[in-house]
């Protein structure tokens, strides 16, 4: 699905990378406030949604070499994170939804999260949690 689908789907304002949205497809979307969490399960040329603004998050995007960053619950970063997004080229995009519901949009659209799975691909290999007796 290419940033610009995203962008519509979520609502979200576009901070930087305007002119890459048309060209740039995402496979896949992270979601995630920890930074150790990024850097663990985050696949390269992955989405992350996240609410971490600061620039420690711009150098993690860069390592693993991410598509975007959509920054939720409406946060913005500073003036620096945004300079060092676009001097990276690194699509900075903010939606007003939560975490949990930007990550259900794009899934109910058939983006699949870390794990490769998604409803378009009809793969449910989740093992159901035990219920409380």
């Amino acid at each position: 699905m290419k940033l610009i689908a995203i962008q519509k789907l979520l609502n979200a304002t576009i901070l930087t990378g305007k002119e890459l949205l048309d060209h740039l497809e995402v496979k896949m979307i992270c979601g995630s406030d920890l930074i150790s969490d990024v850097l663990s399960f985050t696949k390269e040329r992955s989405l992350l949604l996240t609410g971490l603004t600061n620039p420690q998050i711009i150098r993690a995007a860069e390592m693993i070499d991410l598509c975007g960053i959509v920054f939720v619950r409406g946060k913005r970063p500073g003036d620096d994170v945004i300079r060092m997004a676009r001097e990276r080229k690194i699509p900075l995009l903010v939606t007003e939804l939560p975490l949990f519901e930007s990550c259900g949009v794009l899934y109910n659209a058939g983006l699949p999260g870390c794990s490769g799975l998604s409803l378009a691909t009809g793969g449910d290999k989740s093992v159901a949690a035990p219920r409380p007796s």
